[in-house]
């Protein structure tokens, strides 16, 4: 599936930052957009960047990553983005993912990670790929060892 990103780039939000910067939408890309990130608003303040050509691919070992992403109760996109260090006006989003496990290895990596709700078509289509290609691992609890009588417990 291929998708763009809309960037978001806000001036002065507080008296500690010259710019804030966050992923406001993952769409659909399509082929009016072209190839290059494209100014949609720029008021002086608020400046929104479409940055296109990204590709979404699912796979089978990353299911467990979409059934916890699905198991949130409101499912999201995970956008992976950069700064540019030599010009902090400028940043981009990096890649995408719906992989909940791969948003936190990009965490653990120390790199930047917003979220943008999925649409509910997508949702649906999500929880399609994760109900065919992933099972997960029932979990057997086993009672601490303290909630038992003493001739019961494991020595």
């Amino acid at each position: 599936m291929r998708v763009a990103v809309v960037m978001e780039r806000e001036a002065h939000p507080n008296q500690w930052e010259d710019w804030r910067f966050r992923p406001v939408e993952v769409v659909a890309d399509e082929a009016a957009f072209g190839a290059e990130p494209r100014v949609l608003r720029d008021d002086g303040r608020i400046r929104r960047t479409l940055f296109p050509g990204f590709t979404l691919e699912l796979f089978r070992d990353e299911g467990e990553g979409y059934h916890l992403n699905l198991r949130t109760g409101t499912p999201v996109w995970f956008v992976m983005w950069r700064r540019d260090d030599a010009d902090p006006s400028r940043a981009w989003p990096e890649t995408v993912s719906v992989s909940y496990n791969e948003a936190g290895r990009w965490l653990d990596a120390q790199e930047r990670v917003d979220n943008v709700p999925l649409q509910p078509e997508l949702v649906a289509w999500l929880q399609a790929y994760t109900d065919e290609h992933y099972r997960p691992e029932p979990k057997k609890r086993r009672r601490p060892q303290s909630f038992l009588a003493p001739d019961q417990r494991q020595a």
